[in-house]
């Protein structure tokens, strides 16, 4: 049975747990945050803490998502102590959408370091127990500022020359008072980019990733399914004018996930006690990569199981916004 995990905003926070038999308020925590500290304290797993803690109030999931009620499944009262990253290129297939996009660049007879990359991930992606892996392509996406809710807009930035949805999986990260980093889950998630900004130079994908981005309402708990099967599309003027299938889990990616979080939780900078972390683990199936431009007003839509509750987001455009720096 799967634990998935949704955080209330109105009336009111709460956490609530969902399973397949029905959905209730967790007593006795207002955070995701706050749980995963209350089971790390306790040295147990998230669903014995929940258990501990008893049944609330059922809830009805779909009527407080279509009010708005539900926000994204983690977030910390200071947004700065959220830090937004992921890699790239690391699910099988996922390299002929980026070696499209920077093979204009390159010597027809020369690979790309794209496709060296994700060549090099699919050798040494998955190492074995006790092993180093492949460090895989890593990006940086901002802090909780830059998270958009479940439901709520992108707004691209007025000089963005293209706001492209990324329908994948995000790992959820609480680090412990000790510095050990724990995996509270995963979600559903959007990482919004500029493609148009990455094909012109692969050494501009910094920039491109520099975006907001937005969770699923739910972080699915326990063990990472080997095998996720979803749809996204892009709905414009109530017409779906691009839909395709995507796959996600490690039995559709070139590394595993824990090569993933080894690569990036060496870093002593990402293991400061108390902060969250959300780190997308990247895609192989893009609108982009298929010759469709957005638009203002576009709704992306993400949806796969064992997740319930769809994502949704609406493409804006921020107003020019002028930045001058004076000298002291």
């Amino acid at each position: 049975m799967t634990l998935r995990l949704l955080q209330r905003v109105a009336p009111g926070r709460a956490v609530i747990a969902a399973t397949d038999s029905g959905a209730h308020i967790v007593p006795g925590v207002a955070s995701v945050r706050d749980l995963a500290l209350r089971a790390i304290e306790a040295g147990q797993s998230i669903a014995d803490t929940i258990a501990a803690l008893g049944q609330g109030e059922a809830v009805d999931l779909t009527a407080l998502f279509d009010a708005g009620q539900i926000g994204s499944p983690i977030d910390h009262a200071d947004p700065a102590h959220v830090v937004m990253t992921g890699t790239g290129l690391t699910h099988l297939g996922s390299a002929e959408g980026r070696d499209k996009m920077h093979r204009a660049a390159a010597e027809a007879a020369t690979q790309t370091d794209s496709m060296r990359m994700f060549l090099e991930g699919v050798e040494g992606g998955k190492p074995a127990a006790g092993e180093v892996g492949q460090q895989p392509e890593w990006f940086y996406k901002g802090d909780g500022s830059q998270m958009v809710a479940p439901g709520g807009d992108f707004t691209m930035p007025a000089f963005a020359q293209d706001g492209g949805e990324e329908p994948e999986l995000a790992g959820i990260y609480l680090i412990g008072p000790d510095g050990t980093p724990h995996r509270i889950g995963l979600t559903l998630a959007n990482e919004f980019s500029d493609h148009v900004t990455e094909r012109h130079n692969y050494l501009w994908l910094a920039h491109s990733k520099l975006r907001q981005a937005s969770l699923g309402p739910e972080l699915l708990v326990g063990t990472p399914p080997e095998h996720v099967e979803g749809t996204s599309r892009i709905v414009r003027d109530g017409e779906t004018i691009w839909e395709k299938p995507f796959l996600s889990g490690e039995a559709n990616m070139s590394h595993s996930l824990s090569n993933l979080e080894h690569h990036h939780f060496k870093y002593a900078l990402f293991r400061r006690p108390g902060d969250i972390h959300v780190h997308f683990f990247g895609t192989a199936t893009l609108s982009f990569s298929d010759g469709i431009a957005t638009q203002e007003g576009d709704v992306f839509e993400i949806a796969a199981a064992p997740f319930v509750l769809p994502l949704r987001n609406t493409l804006t455009r921020a107003e020019e916004a002028p930045v001058t720096v004076h000298q002291l």
